[in-house]
């Protein structure tokens, strides 16, 4: 059986990552050969400027306090480690807007590399503190997964691509995504949240029997579209 699970994802979403982690886990058990995975586009923050924000004074008006959004980075690094995945909260000092990283993924789909180009954008962003929003480090980080710089210079300088998020953005919506990460496989079976690898396999082994819904680990989109993570 081979089965195709499509990713809708945030790189700016941590459980997004941890997701990603689970569901490697998952495909290496049920067999690589057999399971191929899209990236789908979904923005948190689709009216972030595109210069990204102060990550402290964002989150800060966005949670309450400072000290509320330590507590939820302190969790989110707590997952995180069961995975393998060092979150250094320490080092991201922006908030970035995501929607160029979400071209280069797109384009990386076409040349074979998009699951190393998405995990060097979360590497990037939640392990090493980069500014993905910046234009020649974003190029740094998808160059060093295997995308060729002057094509994305090129897929940057344009349109290209803009008009797939936005198709995405309203595949999203139809199908009632209300955040991230949501996977869909074979285009029958659902979860969303960061989901354990369990979870998937038994996800895989009844794709086509209908939806599975969850919202543990899960970036949630609330009222007046804002993220809850």
């Amino acid at each position: 059986m081979t089965l195709t699970v499509d990713v809708i994802s945030d790189v700016i979403c941590p459980w997004c990552y941890i997701g990603k982690r689970r569901l490697e886990k998952a495909v290496a058990a049920f067999g690589r050969e057999q399971v191929r995975v899209r990236w789908h586009p979904f923005q948190l923050n689709p009216h972030m400027p595109r210069e990204g924000m102060n990550r402290k004074e964002y989150r800060t008006a966005k949670f309450g306090s400072w000290e509320r959004s330590l507590t939820l980075d302190a969790q989110v690094a707590e997952a995180g480690r069961a995975e393998g995945i060092p979150f250094d909260y320490a080092k991201v000092m922006r908030t970035p807007n995501t929607l160029d990283a979400h071209r280069l993924i797109g384009l990386a789909d076409t040349e074979g590399v998009q699951d190393a180009v998405v995990e060097a954008v979360f590497r990037a962003y939640f392990v090493e503190g980069r500014d993905i929003s910046q234009t020649t480090v974003l190029l740094d980080v998808v160059a060093g997964a295997g995308l060729d710089r002057a094509r994305c210079e090129a897929v940057l300088s344009g349109e290209h691509g803009l008009a797939a998020i936005r198709a995405a953005g309203e595949q999203a919506h139809r199908t009632g995504v209300q955040g991230v990460p949501y996977f869909l496989i074979n285009n029958t079976v659902a979860l969303s949240g960061a989901r354990e690898p369990g979870a998937f396999l038994d996800a895989f082994e009844q794709a086509g029997a209908g939806p599975t819904t969850s919202e543990e680990g899960f970036c949630k989109v609330g009222q007046g579209g804002e993220p809850s993570c």
